[in-house]
């Protein structure tokens, strides 16, 4: 039991993070910039066009999240998260090192971690691939 509650814990407080954020560049919540501003960023970094780029990367972590978070199709919920990690990694923080306090790779790899640690595992007895599968 203590493993489930573990485990849905985890889910949500990644999953819900990552939708939140998935919401800033999507709907412009939660001080996000929406399409338009994230996009404008995105095309700073090389990736255009920006506004499509904004959209795919906000799909990708609400979709991610929300997968996640549910416990739904978990490993599916997972990779999306890992991918959004990878892509930040490359085009912001790897160049910087490590370290977070120095802008670098520590934290995106930390739930690169945590996401595939719970698609390994399973989502748990409190979630959606339990109940369905």
């Amino acid at each position: 039991m203590s493993i489930a509650i573990g485990l849905l814990i985890i889910r949500l407080v990644v999953g819900l993070s990552f939708m939140a954020h998935g919401a800033q560049k999507l709907f412009g919540w939660f001080g996000g910039h929406g399409p338009k501003g994230t996009g404008g960023w995105m095309e700073s970094l090389g990736f255009k066009p920006g506004v499509l780029m904004a959209v795919l990367a906000g799909g990708a972590e609400f979709a991610g999240g929300l997968l996640f978070a549910a416990g739904l199709l978990t490993p599916l919920g997972a990779l999306l998260i890992i991918l959004t990690m990878i892509m930040a990694i490359f085009a912001v923080h790897g160049k910087n090192g490590y370290w977070s306090t120095a802008n670098g790779y520590e934290y995106n790899l930390l739930i690169i971690a945590v996401v595939l640690g719970v698609a390994l595992i399973g989502a748990g007895d409190f979630s959606f691939d339990a109940l369905l599968f």
